[in-house]
């Protein structure tokens, strides 16, 4: 019985040492002061070996996101959720491996595209996903959508199907960053979601956890991104540049353009079917142009002896070959996929209910509020509004027209696809996403800016 007493006197100690500590940090950030390196580790690995409640860590993190962080604090972070976590090793490849990676956004099925396209092109991806966050879609939800997918690789896995099709699309494995793993939903109910440092040191920790020697980023601008004005999405896109470096990852960004959903698909298996549309040389405005881009500056920064033409051209061919499309396939079967459903896009997950959402006046369609489209696909169950809440793969909406159409009373804007939701409420929320004016209005270039 003493020796129990003991015990238990020595872990109230330790709670209370803990809970000192990350007072006193959020009373630092409070008062504008850096905060040192060691505190911010001992904070996150306390915080995973669940020495530290939820509530205390949501309180720092919002503490954080309010107060904002230095470039050296933001590095701190991010050793911080890499500690304690394995890597992975690519060696083997005898070559450069890229990784790309996007800010989040609307109809943002990029990576279903550009990860084939380059390795089609002879450039080995490695690409850790994850799952939505608020209004924005989730690679590794989307992907649920084929059968069979396994999107929870070990290291020895993602060794093995890398090696074998020379791509691989997969999660967060436990041992991979476990810092950022353990406060990723945190940030979403903490209202941090949007703190460019907890996006940067988020993000980057994965790129270092997976081993790659280069990164392309695509940070996205607009009303449907985590960072909507064009400043703010700068700035995170110089910090995660520089933060990269730090860790000897050469990388490259995008500011891409977010004011209205990518592509006419937004919703889980539906995006799945637009990226095997463009990997079979569909072209769809802006998400096209957009893949091709990054696919170009993806085959540069691992081969820079390649020209602009040069690296467009093997970008162009992979697609147009069905290079690209047959490289999607291979990678999925390897994974577990049923490559039939792949081939046959038809048979991914289809709602049993699709109905039509029409204009209420004619003019010109002025904008589309990505972020809007995003909470009605989310209203429709295709995203998680609570932690663990089960999501359907097969509802979303198409979205018919564009910024700068032309549209006359009662013509298709947009369909709903859906099974048991209250509708009214999907239809309302995209119906107001439209504005319809009566002047043709000026279009936003896909790509703003490449860094």
């Amino acid at each position: 019985m003493e020796i129990q007493k003991d015990a238990t006197k020595e872990k109230e100690s330790f709670n209370a040492l803990n809970t000192s500590r990350i007072l006193d940090s959020i009373n630092l950030k409070r008062a504008n002061k850096d905060l040192p390196s060691e505190m911010i580790e001992s904070i996150i690995k306390d915080f995973v070996a669940d020495r530290i409640p939820d509530y205390q860590m949501s309180a720092w993190l919002a503490t954080v996101a309010t107060a904002g962080m230095s470039l050296d604090e933001i590095e701190s972070l991010t050793r911080a959720y890499v500690s304690g976590g394995g890597s992975l090793d690519h060696s083997t490849l005898g070559q450069k491996v890229v990784d790309k990676h996007s800010t989040g956004g609307v109809g943002d099925k990029v990576t279903f595209i550009v990860v084939p396209i380059v390795s089609a092109c002879g450039v080995p991806v490695v690409k850790i996903s994850g799952r939505g966050l608020g209004h924005a879609g989730g690679t590794l939800d989307k992907l649920e959508s084929i059968a069979g997918l396994k999107v929870n690789l070990t290291a020895k896995e993602i060794s093995n199907v890398i090696n074998k099709t020379g791509m691989v699309m997969t999660g967060q494995s436990a041992n991979l960053v476990p810092g950022d793993k353990a406060t990723y939903q945190l940030r979403d109910i903490s209202g941090s979601v949007e703190s460019i440092p907890l996006i940067a040191a988020s993000i980057i920790s994965k790129k270092v956890a997976t081993g790659a020697d280069c990164l392309v980023l695509d940070v996205k601008t607009g009303s449907g991104a985590l960072i909507q004005d064009y400043q703010g999405a700068n700035e995170l896109a110089e910090i995660m540049i520089k933060l990269a470096e730090r860790f000897g990852i050469k990388c490259r960004a995008v500011i891409s353009d977010m004011s209205q959903p990518l592509g006419y698909a937004v919703g889980n298996a539906l995006e799945v079917k637009e990226a095997i549309e463009v990997l079979k040389g569909s072209d769809i405005p802006g998400l096209t142009e957009l893949c091709v881009e990054l696919s170009r500056l993806m085959l540069q920064i691992a081969k820079p002896e390649l020209t602009d033409v040069d690296a467009r051209n093997k970008v162009i061919h992979a697609i147009s070959s069905g290079l690209a499309y047959e490289k999607f396939i291979n990678w999925a079967c390897a994974q577990g996929a049923d490559g039939k459903q792949l081939l046959e896009p038809n048979t991914l997950p289809t709602a049993k209910y699709v109905i039509s959402i029409k204009a209420n006046k004619s003019g010109w369609v002025q904008y589309v509020n990505s972020r809007t489209i995003g909470n009605a696909v989310l209203e429709l169950g295709a995203n998680r509004k609570l932690e663990g809440s089960v999501i359907d793969h097969s509802v979303g909406v198409i979205i018919r027209k564009h910024v700068g159409d032309r549209v006359v009373e009662n013509e298709e804007i947009a369909e709903i696809h859906y099974n048991k939701a209250n509708i009214d409420i999907s239809k309302k929320m995209i119906l107001s996403a439209f504005s319809i004016g009566n002047d043709r209005p000026n279009i936003q270039p896909i790509i703003h800016r490449i860094i």
